[in-house]
């Protein structure tokens, strides 16, 4: 459980004073500082919860309960489209980064450049789309960046989706070792030389950017353009961050220090609570006594802690799923059916879960769609596999299976549409293997159930648990090729950040770069392609998500966090997009 939390009154204009302590998710600690960030990296913990602390994007989206694009605390000037949506035109504000050096032109193409050498290396790369692929030219000068596109785009998606993941770089990082500069910043973008030169220097900064004890060194540090600055950071994961005092945007941090906490497991953090220790923590769902009243609103807070915290709660823009491996693994030859995947889904009892597990803090997730899609964006996608058990197994029998003594065999082999499907042979048990973050007991009450209409089936269910980040780390088959999992659930889907428009070509297209569990097809394709072109809804592409299920879809929580009573915030305590924005926030 990972909460962005960031109550309503005035923001102080006094020198900033106090320390205000967060609680990180339980086994979810920051591990990855370069906002230039690969897919195993791609966690909300450190994007949305840690770096944009310091290094502030091109464009800010998101702020409290708004999950719009906030100019005033973005890098940049709105993007102006020309050239029938062919020519995109940025002109920079002229921030300062720590170290002096204006944040301009050279400090978004540094970006670009980077993102041409090493597509795969960043997190949202679609092959094929966007940039770096769809990009004909780019070069900047002074203020002003200036890239033409291949085609005509859609300016929401390409905004939204493409400008929204850049991170202005400072000089200072333009480098292959501590004392050798390079000229990835400054090279032209696409020439030969470019491209040498940035793959050295990102090469350099990603092993670099893995190893906890260098976040603190002065190259880090001299690319700040965001509200704080990290001071220090021990190898468990606890930070203390000190307001950067060169920062160029609106609101000035209003603390003195900010401090991150590690915490192995969710009942640890809530002993801390107890204690009095924490000022913006969680509890897990499962000790409260009282469920919520209705999704989005907050029930009665923990006895022990009502005196001292607020209880609050809100639904993210996001999914919730379990990822699928339709790799080289054992059990690919049984999810590649369209209908063992309907016959997993139709057992995942949401209803039971969201009011047993996380006492109504949830909500039911049946596509790629977030469920506060805005329906200018999206009409209905109506849930094609509701809870039956008994659907579930009539798919499965009907599918050439039959259930000896508690273990499904397939008895009719063959591609028919009666029979077992391509690569299972006759005699083959149906066995599938699952892993999940540990340490969060509502989602352990979750998995449990799950399995255990699972294994009703007959179904052979195996699973291991792991820490946050060794399972997000172990999830994407594309850069783990010898990943044996079947099913893998990290325990917070998909937030649409950086990505804010919810057109799905970074988990879904085939070969995308967030593409976790090698899916391809060839319909999802094309419709996630439409909605990138031209302005059209999303309801064909929601729909398809829903009914080809190229994962699990499994209940959305909605948090339950909790801040202490003599904390103050102009913008709320619930960030839609789980932002860190401490600078809100005072006494």
């Amino acid at each position: 459980m990972s909460l962005g939390l960031i109550a309503p009154t005035i923001s102080g204009a006094s020198a900033p004073s106090g320390t205000i302590t967060i609680a990180e998710g339980a086994n979810a600690t920051p591990n990855y500082i370069l906002p230039f960030y690969p897919p195993a990296q791609c966690t909300v913990t450190n994007t949305s919860g840690f770096q944009v602390m310091m290094y502030r994007p091109l464009y800010f989206f998101g702020l409290g309960a708004s999950a719009a694009i906030q100019p005033k605390i973005s890098t940049g000037n709105l993007p102006k489209y020309s050239n029938h949506n062919k020519t995109v035109t940025i002109k920079m504000k002229g921030w300062k980064f720590a170290d002096g050096q204006t944040v301009n032109a050279q400090s978004v193409m540094f970006f670009l450049n980077m993102y041409k050498a090493v597509p795969t290396g960043f997190c949202t790369y679609t092959a094929g789309l966007g940039i770096p692929d769809q990009v004909a030219s780019a070069h900047g000068k002074g203020n002003t960046v200036v890239i033409n596109l291949k085609s005509s785009v859609n300016p929401l998606w390409f905004t939204d989706n493409e400008l929204a993941v850049i991170t202005p770089m400072a000089d200072s990082w333009d480098r292959t070792s501590a004392t050798q500069k390079a000229k990835c910043a400054s090279g032209a973008y696409g020439a030969a030389s470019t491209i040498v030169a940035c793959k050295n220097v990102q090469n350099y900064l990603n092993n670099l950017a893995q190893n906890s004890s260098s976040f603190t060194n002065s190259m880090w540090q001299s690319g700040v353009d965001g509200p704080w600055r990290l001071t220090s950071m021990d190898n468990l994961g606890n930070a203390t961050f000190q307001p950067n005092a060169h920062y160029s945007g609106p609101q000035k941090a209003q603390v003195q220090y900010v401090k991150l906490v590690a915490f192995t497991t969710a009942t640890a953090e809530e002993n801390q609570l107890q204690a009095g220790n924490i000022d913006v923590g969680y509890v897990d769902p499962s000790i409260l006594t009282s469920p919520a009243p209705r999704p989005g609103v907050a029930g009665a807070n923990w006895g022990q802690l009502s005196r001292r915290y607020n209880l609050v709660t809100n639904t993210t823009f996001a999914n919730n799923y379990m990822n699928l491996n339709f790799g080289k693994n054992p059990g690919a030859k049984y999810l590649n059916q369209l209908y063992v995947r309907a016959a997993l889904e139709s057992s995942i009892d949401q209803a039971s879960i969201d009011k047993n597990a996380f006492k109504n803090y949830a909500v039911p997730t049946w596509s790629a769609l977030p469920p506060t899609t805005p329906a200018a964006e999206s009409g209905p996608i109506p849930q094609p596999y509701p809870y039956n058990m008994t659907k579930a197994e009539s798919l499965l029998t009907s599918h050439g299976w039959t259930n000896k003594s508690g273990q499904l065999v397939c008895t009719s082999p063959g591609t028919g549409s009666s029979q077992c499907g391509a690569g299972i042979s006759s005699g083959d048990k149906m066995a599938l293997n699952i892993e999940w973050v540990s340490g969060t007991p509502s989602e352990d009450v979750m998995m449990n159930a799950i399995l255990a209409n699972w294994s009703s089936l007959g179904i052979a269910m195996s699973h291991t648990e792991g820490t946050f980040n060794d399972t997000v780390g172990s999830c994407p088959v594309a850069y783990n090729p010898s990943s044996t999992f079947d099913i893998c659930n990290w325990g917070g889907g998909w937030l649409f950040a950086p990505d804010y428009f919810p057109s799905g070509e970074p988990l879904y297209l085939t070969g995308a770069g967030s593409n976790s569990g090698l899916y391809s097809d060839p319909t999802m394709n094309r419709l996630i392609k439409q909605t990138l072109a031209s302005n059209v809804k999303l309801t064909a592409y929601g729909n398809y998500t829903a009914t080809s299920l190229p994962v699990l879809w499994d209940p959305l929580n909605t948090g339950t966090g909790e801040i202490i009573k003599t904390l103050k915030s102009s913008i709320g305590f619930q960030d839609t997009l789980l932002t860190s924005t401490p600078e809100y926030f005072h006494y």
